[in-house]
């Protein structure tokens, strides 16, 4: 059995497993995973952002658009979040987001603060894990990704990893951007709100590649992108065909 991430209230171990099978009498049969089925299964694709997003070289440079796996570069965060809400009435969605932006506490009679704002449009992060009262279908934080409520949050990368989506919506925001006269990715300090990513010094901007990494990676079937730098969205379509 290969490691998995677990959330808050969650415990696991192969042996843990075999115990508890033990216990129940049940009989307990064990595979050995090679790979996660992540993104269809795709190494490709994971190997492409990897490459995109300069955290090691591969030989995926470009992502094919006819590709069983399904990326999209949405031109709003109003379309995104549309096309997210469409694929969860079908299976399983939800939308996420770089650390751009503070994570409240939950107002007095319970409803979210909407902190994730992009122009005019709002919305909050999910419940933190330490909510107190929350208001009435706002999901606890370890609910969120399975809760019908979850669709009305944005998910933060502490609450996204570990879980994966037939679909995932991603608001890449001015944290990480593309220069490209100098063709790097840089790092913009004032725009993250991770306490912890914030104060790693040079490693900043390798913290913050692999949050996107780890956003990017948590759809099954297809990952929809809506980039708040203009110059990081050129960059990324300059990597499709």
């Amino acid at each position: 059995m290969t490691g998995r991430l677990f959330g808050q209230g969650e415990v696991g171990s192969s042996d843990l497993i075999r115990e508890a099978a033990k216990r129940a009498g049940a009989k307990l049969l064990e595979y050995e995973l090679d790979a996660q089925f992540r993104c269809s299964g795709s190494d490709g694709f994971i190997n492409w952002v990897d490459n995109t997003l300069d955290i090691r070289r591969t030989a995926n440079v470009l992502w094919k658009r006819e590709d069983v796996y399904e990326f999209r570069v949405m031109d709003s965060v109003q379309e995104l979040e549309h096309a997210i809400r469409q694929k969860a009435a079908e299976g399983s969605a939800r939308l996420v987001a770089g650390f751009c932006w503070p994570w409240s506490n939950p107002n007095g009679d319970g409803s979210l603060v909407k902190d994730v704002q992009v122009g005019t449009w709002a919305m909050p992060w999910n419940a933190k894990p330490d909510a107190g009262h929350l208001g009435a279908g706002i999901p606890k934080s370890n609910f969120w990704a399975s809760d019908p409520g979850g669709l009305e949050q944005v998910g933060c990368v502490y609450t996204a990893q570990g879980f994966e989506f037939d679909y995932v919506g991603i608001i890449f925001g001015p944290d990480l951007r593309y220069d490209w006269e100098k063709n790097i990715w840089v790092g913009d300090k004032k725009h993250s709100f991770d306490s912890v990513v914030k104060k790693s010094g040079d490693r900043f901007v390798d913290l913050v590649k692999n949050t996107y990494r780890v956003l990017f990676t948590r759809g099954i079937k297809g990952c929809y992108v809506h980039f708040m730098d203009e110059g990081t969205r050129k960059f990324f379509q300059s990597r499709l065909e």
